[in-house]
């Protein structure tokens, strides 16, 4: 059975999209459902109705704004393969879900504006990668628009990335004059037609009189003596290079013209690894998952509530790493031992969803769940295994919240702690005083929140100023921490998870309460799992 298991898990390609915002990331997984025949067009569900959305952008506020701040999932079978693509936010301010987020891809495609090159977010979600050793693709997008030289945007790759780029195809000019690529391994020529109506004609072999319907004499030199430089000025593309992390596959597009995604979705296909084995520990020893391993296992990266706003619910994202899930088995919670029978699994259509019957190492199913389960928690048949926690990082904004209704007090609460056990905000609630403080990595996120609790929960809320401006996450001994508690009771809080945290005025008194205070932590990082 084992074996059986370990063929399911390497038909898997489990990869996350990252970029910076306006890349056109979320134009780009339309087109790549396109591509792999989970849509019949951009916008509609295949045999599911004209009217079902497909844009991974579900919430009101990114479908008003055109921005994404919440990652999705939309699993499709293709070509023998079952692809799950992780959306990720692209606005910085949701850094923390895409991290999250990453920790259940196995590879990446890095989508570059091609006017614009690689962006701070985008070098920030690359050493995300970085860190967690993930292969990535690189995507050029919008050659249909005016572009930079197409060698100083693999310099910049070059540079800026450390990764040796390898393109895999060549473009021939950009914006008016982009014209299609050409393909370096294969020798053809894949042309570009404006009219996306009427599709791009098929490739055609770069020797032949066909070339010249789309390229003039001067536009093909140009491109075989560009496609003939890089050849000779990159490394050729080595597939064990690119999983170890040190090169990246490029390929030129047009998401919106649906360019290049064909190319993109084969070279995933080809190239983007299965799932892989991952460290864990069983009572308390070092081991490894392998996604052939017949127990089921796996990790909660990501918490949604109210996804679908008929039904209250909450779906925990849970990325399998080993076994053969099938629905109404029992997994238990390594942290608290409990059992709980996963009696309606959903696979993702973004937010559009249908029941699992089985799943396998690299899928990720949803678990309908009343706050039992949180980001970071492992589950298993045995309920022993336990993996790497989730970081929660210290924001880098505090505000005091209350609802405008004093009645609705109790209510506010309970929507706080539900936003908080998604991670998507932070959580304090002072010692002293009734007011709750929340924590965020940018202003975007309190907008999102105020708009959440007046679409999902009915809450009228004020953001105001909060008196602290650093939260940090108290470690050391109970008697060392009870002791600053009681100095301290105007400063000192507590998280979701009743863990003591200390808000500072600033980031000198953090420094001057931790040379007074030297057998404590003041940690930016708290793990959980």
């Amino acid at each position: 059975m084992s074996n059986a298991i370990a063929l399911e898990a390497a038909r898997r390609r489990t990869f996350a999209i990252i970029s910076h915002p306006d890349a056109g990331k979320t134009t780009l997984t339309e087109n790549l459902l396109l591509a792999g025949g989970a849509i019949r067009a951009a916008g509609a569900v295949r045999a599911r109705g004209e009217n079902r959305r497909t844009r991974s952008d579900w919430m009101k506020i990114e479908r008003e704004r055109g921005i994404s701040v919440s990652a999705s999932v939309m699993t499709f079978d293709h070509d023998g393969l079952m692809f799950n693509l992780l959306d990720t936010p692209g606005h910085e301010d949701f850094s923390e879900d895409t991290y999250r987020t990453l920790t259940a891809a196995d590879a990446a495609v890095m989508v570059l504006d091609a006017a614009k090159g690689i962006e701070p977010q985008t070098l920030k979600l690359f050493e995300v990668c970085r860190l967690r050793d993930i292969p990535i693709i690189t995507f050029i997008n919008k050659m249909d628009r005016e572009a930079q030289d197409a060698f100083a945007l693999l310099d910049e790759i070059a540079s800026k990335l450390a990764l040796d780029p390898a393109p895999l195809f060549w473009p021939a000019g950009s914006g008016g004059r982009f014209k299609g690529m050409l393909d370096l391994r294969g020798q053809t020529f894949i042309p570009f037609n404006k009219n996306r109506e009427e599709g791009h004609p098929a490739p055609a072999p770069i020797g032949a009189d066909v070339v010249d319907t789309w390229l003039d004499p001067v536009e093909r030199a140009e491109v075989e003596e560009g496609a003939m430089l890089v050849q000779e000025a990159s490394k050729p593309f080595d597939p064990q290079s690119f999983l170890e992390g040190h090169m990246t596959p490029v390929i030129f597009g047009s998401a919106l013209r649906h360019f290049g995604v064909d190319q993109l979705l084969a070279t995933l296909a080809a190239y983007a690894p299965p799932p892989k084995s991952v460290k864990a520990e069983r009572a308390g020893e070092a081991t490894q998952v392998v996604p052939g391993d017949p127990e089921v296992s796996g990790f909660v990266f990501k918490v949604q509530a109210n996804m679908d706003p008929n039904h209250r619910d909450r779906i925990a994202f849970f990325k399998l790493t080993s076994g053969r899930f099938t629905r109404g088995m029992k997994l238990k919670a390594q942290n608290t031992g409990k059992a709980m029978s996963v009696n309606a699994p959903i696979m993702f259509f973004a937010s559009d969803r249908e029941l699992a019957e089985e799943a396998y190492a690299g899928d990720v199913i949803g678990i309908p769940n009343h706050g039992v389960l949180r980001v970071g928690d492992s589950l298993s048949e045995t309920g022993t295994l336990r993996f790497a926690g989730l970081p929660n990082f210290a924001p880098e904004i505090l505000r005091r919240v209350r609802v405008k209704d004093p009645l609705k007090a109790k209510h506010l609460k309970r929507a706080l702690e539900g936003l908080a056990e998604e991670g998507v905000t932070q959580l304090f609630r002072p010692n002293l005083g009734s007011d709750f403080v929340v924590g965020a990595v940018g202003q975007l996120q309190f907008e999102v929140m105020a708009d959440r609790l007046a679409n999902e929960y009915q809450l009228d809320v004020i953001f105001e100023a909060a008196p602290y401006t650093e939260a940090r996450w108290l470690s050391g001994s109970r008697a060392d921490i009870e002791d600053f508690d009681s100095k301290h009771r105007t400063a000192m809080a507590e998280d979701i998870d009743k863990a003591p945290v200390f808000l500072a005025k600033s980031a000198w008194e953090v420094n001057y309460v931790g040379e007074r205070y030297p057998d404590l932590q003041f940690l930016r990082t708290k793990e959980r799992g």
